[in-house]
């Protein structure tokens, strides 16, 4: 009888899982996640994250998905950071000043003409990347991928060749890039904040006669058309990056994690690639159109750097995290001796 009972239990127990793993309240739950971009869908930044979307959804068997908000309906960059926070989305693409609101550090990687070359940039980050993800984590957030967006110019409606040019001219800045507003006015420069919208009607009106600014940018706003000339120096790194919420990041189940990574660090590869096509392709049409690119001897660009290096004190600890800034400038030296 005893061994009755135990069989009848046992079949009862198995009838009961094969109930359980087939019932929806028992069966796997979807886990959708969702991302806020300011980027025009249409974009390269816009089309990749689409086809990220697609391969995380293939990669888990549909268990997570992204539900992707283009072009800014989320809200501009700080309500996407408050949203963020709330878990009201669960992740977002930022420009640098968006990174820079989760990370102050990560504002140093775009310290005026201390980062010079793409190479150069490749260097500091394949130092760097571990610890500013770190911090990252630290602060709430998984860094899910860093894109490098480009390159800030000078662009001007008459030549700049040197600094003296530049400290001539009314040099327009963005009001929420408050730090960079500070190292150019320290630096002797008349600053005056505009938003992007307002910087053609102020370049027209001559309120204005100086904008550093991603080409991409000063292209799809027509900006060239009155700032003509486009200095060949590079000011600064343009950086952007999605990053999850840490909440989000713990729900997604362990064995998926490793894959969704994988497909970020490839889709970071080949955003770079895209902007970075973009940005000659900018500049490129902007040329047809009448953009004049000045190029400056190595005396002319040596002048700017020699310059930007008289501020270090003013700008290194007071504008710019210092103990980054010097592991930067370290990781420079050695790879222009060549390391």
């Amino acid at each position: 009888m005893q061994i009755r009972s135990f069989l009848r239990f046992a079949a009862f127990v198995a009838a009961m899982a094969l109930i359980f793993a087939v019932s929806p309240l028992f069966a796997q739950r979807k886990i959708t996640i969702k991302l806020a971009s300011l980027v025009p869908e249409n974009t390269p930044w816009g089309m990749v994250i689409n086809r990220m979307s697609t391969e995380w959804s293939q990669a888990t068997g549909g268990e997570v998905e992204l539900a992707v908000y283009h072009n800014g309906v989320a809200g501009d960059e700080t309500e996407v950071l408050r949203k963020l926070r709330m878990n009201q989305i669960q992740a977002a693409v930022f420009t640098s000043i968006g990174l820079n609101s989760v990370t102050p550090e990560i504002l140093t990687l775009s310290y005026p003409f201390l980062i010079r070359t793409d190479q150069e940039l490749n260097a500091v980050l394949g130092k760097l990347k571990p610890e500013l993800d770190a911090k990252m984590q630290q602060n709430g957030f998984v860094t899910l991928a860093w894109a490098r967006a480009g390159w800030i110019k000078v662009f001007s409606r008459s030549p700049v060749y040197v600094p003296s040019d530049m400290r001539k001219l009314k040099v327009s800045a963005s009001p929420s890039e408050l730090e960079m507003i500070q190292a150019f006015k320290t630096m002797g420069y008349q600053i005056v904040p505009l938003n992007l919208n307002d910087i053609l009607v102020s370049l027209n009106s001559g309120m204005v006669d100086v904008v550093w600014q991603s080409p991409i940018a000063v292209a799809g706003y027509q900006i060239f058309g009155v700032a003509k000339n486009m200095s060949s120096i590079n000011v600064a790194p343009f950086m952007g990056g999605i990053l999850m919420n840490n909440t989000a990041w713990r729900r997604i189940p362990d064995r998926h994690k490793s894959r969704l990574m994988a497909i970020c660090k490839r889709i970071e590869t080949e955003i770079e690639g895209s902007i970075s096509k973009l940005e000659a392709e900018a500049i490129s049409t902007m040329k047809k159109y009448g953009l004049t690119v000045c190029e400056l001897s190595p005396r002319q660009t040596q002048e700017w750097y020699e310059d930007m290096g008289r501020y270090e004190s003013n700008l290194a600890g007071p504008v710019f995290n210092r103990e980054l800034y010097h592991k930067i400038k370290a990781i420079l030296e050695d790879h222009r001796r060549g390391r």
